[in-house]
């Protein structure tokens, strides 16, 4: 009898079952693996719930990593004050006296811009966020732009919700899970967004280059009047977006527009709040003012008024003659 270490498998009915039964198994892995890949690739919706189960199940780690991200930026940041405490103490000492007399001022026009408003009859509409939460995961490396927070549909959180953080606007809602929600960055090559310019209104589109930055493309094919420095915020176009968000900071010019930085970047954003979509119909700031129309309605009624006399006038004096 052969030693049991040389002993061909055809020998065993158990190991040709066994090694049959392999070959079966890793070919129907390889099918259903290449089955979901032509899935995903031909249907990218149809596996939203797989994607918000998986966020869903990540949360309570990457709440943990973005905490401990924080916590070891904290510690660098106050390892290196111990070496140039006193130069920046003196900067913060001549920045505090310039920002009294700047909030003086701001102050004079909050107060200017209140009266202003009382006397349009416009009211303040400061969006309440549904939601406040973790930024847990975003990609940086990749052709599509997206990031995970670690709130979801129990929070109130829907889809096409716009993401903001306390430096500007950091994306949209695109799929909701119970306790996540998946974000499309302000980067992605599928994200467009409607802007203009803060110093004076000078509208334009602003779409990602799956690179970090953003593509600011003009309405007007005149002279390009931008420069570097300029802050873009979103215009309202269209509703979605709230008006005066911050979005981005001009970079380099083109022949059509220019390249932006974005103010709102998720690789250093922590927390992150979810605002309803604005509805320009809804928003109060835009009703017709009130006296306006009780100015117009007067105006159109003495000009019927009018009208109706010198039509008697006129009548009157064709029967005189």
């Amino acid at each position: 009898m052969a030693p049991k270490s040389k002993r061909r498998t055809g020998y065993s009915r158990r190991a040709q079952y066994s090694d049959f039964f392999g070959y079966i198994a890793g070919f129907a892995g390889v099918l259903l693996g290449l089955a979901v890949l032509l899935g995903s690739l031909s249907n990218h919706a149809g596996f939203a719930w797989a994607r918000s189960a998986a966020s869903d199940i990540a949360v309570p780690i990457g709440r943990l990593v973005a905490g401990t991200r924080a916590g070891a930026s904290n510690v660098g940041s106050t390892l290196a004050g111990y070496f140039v405490w006193g130069s920046e103490n003196a900067a913060l000492r001549r920045e505090v006296a310039a920002g009294r007399v700047r909030q003086v001022q701001m102050a004079g026009m909050a107060d200017e811009n209140r009266r202003l408003k009382a006397l349009l009859h416009l009211t303040q509409t400061d969006p309440k966020p549904i939601a406040t939460g973790w930024l847990i995961a975003s990609t940086a490396s990749s052709t599509r732009r997206y990031a995970t927070v670690s709130i979801g549909r129990m929070s109130g959180v829907g889809v096409g919700m716009p993401v903001v953080s306390p430096l500007g606007l950091v994306g949209r809602v695109v799929e909701v899970g119970q306790v996540s929600a998946r974000v499309l960055l302000l980067t992605d090559a599928e994200s467009v967004v409607p802007v203009r310019r803060a110093s004076d209104g000078i509208p334009a589109f602003a779409s990602g280059r799956a690179d970090g930055t953003l593509q600011l493309r003009l309405l007007t094919l005149a002279v390009n009047p931008l420069h570097i420095g300029d802050a873009f915020v979103a215009s309202g176009s269209g509703g979605l977006y709230w008006p005066g968000t911050p979005i981005a900071v001009v970079a380099s010019l083109t022949h059509d527009g220019a390249i932006a930085r974005v103010l709102a970047d998720p690789g250093v954003s922590e927390m992150v709040a979810v605002q309803p979509e604005w509805n320009p119909v809804a928003d109060a700031s835009l009703a017709p003012v009130d006296g306006a129309a009780s100015v117009s309605g007067s105006s159109a009624s003495s000009h019927s008024h009018s009208g109706h006399t010198s039509s008697s006038h006129s009548s009157s004096g064709k029967h005189h003659q």
